[in-house]
């Protein structure tokens, strides 16, 4: 971790991210600070414009050159470690089981591929599939860039009805939901071994010495298999229907994994917390307020936060574009009403050095 700075070294963010998963820290809760340097850690390198479409993701002489500079122009500070992004979109599973992409600067769009019926399209490996040994070329190529420098996140290769939903298109998807439920539950089956498949090799790939990995959704490292899991379909579902298709197969995923921490998106996915909250093996909820709402330190969102600590699992809060006294008003709230031991904040996006001073000096005191 050549470019972890301000004070933590890398062993003790990572007994600090064991400690969050098993919502047992001590001194202060978890804290994602990245900090704009004034000057770079060492001269920075030229880099070639990225090339448009499919080359903005897969160009690695060029992503890798970008991300060093980057490295070499921050701070990451308190919890921060440096970790590369190399996502096909959010969802790349969809890509390896017959969509195509779309590509932008900003992200990577999905074309639907089944145009009929689930009935018509079993779920199976292809070995074969463009996109995935792509995606796995430019993974590896990476790793053995990354030479222990930084962490390569296994991608975001989501799973369940979102990857479902990427395939047929989300309305059709609702009412393939009412028409054939069996043959959605059976897809589902089958979409959660083919996750296991694809996600097994990448972690085998991109996994530390000691068996660790890092998740490219929400900076989050653990020992073992960590994943970020998702269901972001769900705004579309009645709490019924959440249970009855979804928490199945979300039950036997966290079951095969280490640490997992799942991704709440937008006010109308909350009313399935507490069917998340029931699952015994998820560990964490990371919360995302969606577009036009408050952060993640607002008030208006402690009933929800309150769901979580009493089912006592961990939370991920992010605070955005806030100054550094603001930053720290918000935590001490948090920390005041459910303690330190599981709590994990973003500060988003990053902060200036001075700014940054006045958030690792609270943070060394626990925001008390």
């Amino acid at each position: 971790m050549k470019y972890k700075s301000n004070g933590q070294d890398w062993s003790q963010t990572k007994q600090r991210f064991i400690d969050w998963w098993k919502g047992d820290l001590h001194e202060s809760p978890l804290v994602s600070l990245f900090v704009n340097r004034t000057t770079p850690h060492e001269p920075l390198e030229p880099v070639a414009e990225a090339k448009p479409g499919e080359h903005y993701y897969s160009d690695m002489p060029v992503i890798l050159a970008r991300f060093r500079n980057q490295m070499r122009m921050q701070n990451y500070s308190l919890d921060t470690y440096p970790s590369l992004d190399l996502n096909f979109g959010p969802g790349s599973l969809a890509l390896y089981l017959g969509c195509e992409p779309i590509f932008s600067p900003e992200t990577v769009w999905f074309k639907p591929c089944v145009h009929d019926s689930f009935a018509n399209f079993p779920l199976v490996y292809d070995k074969n599939n463009y996109w995935w040994k792509e995606h796995y070329r430019i993974l590896e190529e990476a790793q053995k860039a990354a030479n222990g420098d930084f962490f390569v996140n296994v991608p975001d290769l989501v799973e369940n009805l979102d990857i479902l939903a990427a395939m047929r298109n989300p309305e059709d998807l609702c009412i393939d939901l009412l028409d054939e439920p069996d043959i959605i539950k059976q897809r589902l089956e089958e979409l959660n071994d083919l996750f296991f498949v694809y996600y097994d090799a990448l972690y085998d790939l991109l996994k530390d010495k000691d068996g660790s990995s890092s998740f490219t959704a929400f900076r989050v490292w653990g020992p073992g298999k960590t994943v970020k899991i998702q269901c972001d379909f769900n705004v579309l579902m009645s709490p019924e229907h959440f249970k009855e298709f979804a928490i199945p197969t979300f039950n036997k995923q966290c079951a095969a994994l280490d640490n997992t921490i799942f991704h709440l998106d937008g006010p109308d996915a909350i009313r399935h917390a507490p069917a998340l909250m029931e699952i015994g093996k998820l560990d964490a909820l990371q919360w995302t307020p969606g577009a036009g709402h408050p952060d993640g330190g607002d008030e208006c969102w402690y009933p929800l936060y309150d769901i979580v600590h009493n089912a006592g699992k961990s939370l991920w809060v992010y605070f955005e574009d806030a100054d550094a006294e603001t930053i720290v008003y918000k935590a001490r709230k948090l920390v005041k009403r459910y303690g330190m031991k599981s709590l994990y904040i973003n500060v988003l996006p990053s902060v200036s050095e001075s700014e940054a001073e006045i958030i690792i000096k609270a943070a060394a005191n626990g925001f008390k």
